[in-house]
């Protein structure tokens, strides 16, 4: 499982690209930082504009998922075929399950293009982790879940404003409610602090650590494997091999589900945008 990786300092490669084994007398060659960084396909790291494989795999996944449902729908049949049923399933799961539950089928069906994508999208970035020559979630990269939730944040607010107009966005944002008295003044503050800055921070962060953690320790594993490779190590390999086994099949649930909480949550956004400030 090779992991291309950089760093400014060139003793911070990861084991497999080395001849470093335990009982060798190198230290283990964790991975940190660097296992993140990726030198650029086309163009200079230094110029303000380059292509790196982040953007290459990012690039290619969306090329998947587009190429993937116009196959499926570009002859939709009434008895489906077989790509056409997973596609209808796919669909139909994040259309019904997400944005119908929260939002609710007639407010919700004009956003259903939107969820649909974003899940498909996410799933996919996060799914290169475990693609063989890929083998990185591009999601662990934090500018991406950024751009992400800064798209629903612009619907999230855009929405509210459109709405409720400009005195009901800011109840809606703050949570006004003159029954709380004299403490109203201090909850709105919060309020306001917690929607407007620290909503979009958590939206993004959340699928940003989540997959930044789980790749981190698949490298772990997967390093140590090859570490231990030597003398008495070698049973201690077979244990850490098996782990990477355990890791990958929990990082399958993981992407999924990281996926699926976005979305949800970008539902609950949206829904919270629509609802009627009591």
């Amino acid at each position: 499982m090779k992991e291309p990786a950089v760093s400014a300092d060139p003793t911070q490669v990861l084991a497999f690209e080395t001849d470093c084994h335990i009982f060798d007398g190198c230290g283990f060659p964790a991975p940190g930082l660097h296992s993140f960084l990726f030198e650029p396909i086309v163009g200079n790291a230094d110029d303000a504009v380059y292509f790196n494989k982040t953007m290459l795999l990012a690039l290619l996944g969306s090329i998947i998922i587009i190429g993937f449902f116009w196959a499926a729908f570009r002859k939709p049949k009434v008895v489906p075929g077989k790509l056409q049923m997973v596609a209808e399933t796919g669909y139909d799961f994040i259309r019904r399950g997400v944005v119908y539950e929260t939002i609710g089928k007639k407010e919700g069906e004009k956003y259903v293009p939107l969820i649909v994508s974003l899940f498909f999208f996410i799933w996919m970035m996060n799914l290169w982790s475990i693609v063989p020559l890929a083998q990185f979630p591009v999601t662990s990269i934090i500018s991406y879940p950024l751009v992400l939730a800064l798209i629903v944040y612009v619907l999230w607010v855009s929405l509210t404003f459109k709405r409720h107009g400009f005195v009901g966005a800011f109840k809606n944002f703050t949570g006004y409610d003159k029954s709380l008295g004299a403490v109203l003044p201090l909850s709105m503050t919060i309020e306001l602090f917690s929607n407007l800055l620290v909503r979009p921070f958590t939206h993004a962060v959340r699928l940003f650590a989540n997959m930044f953690a789980g790749h981190t320790l698949l490298l772990l594993f997967t390093i140590a494997s090859w570490y231990l490779l030597n003398g008495i190590g070698i049973a201690y390999a077979g244990v850490s091999f098996i782990m990477v086994i355990v890791m990958t099949a929990f990082e399958l649930f993981i992407q999924a589900l990281q996926a699926y909480v976005f979305v949800l949550l970008t539902c609950s956004f949206i829904q919270g945008a629509l609802a009627e400030h009591h």
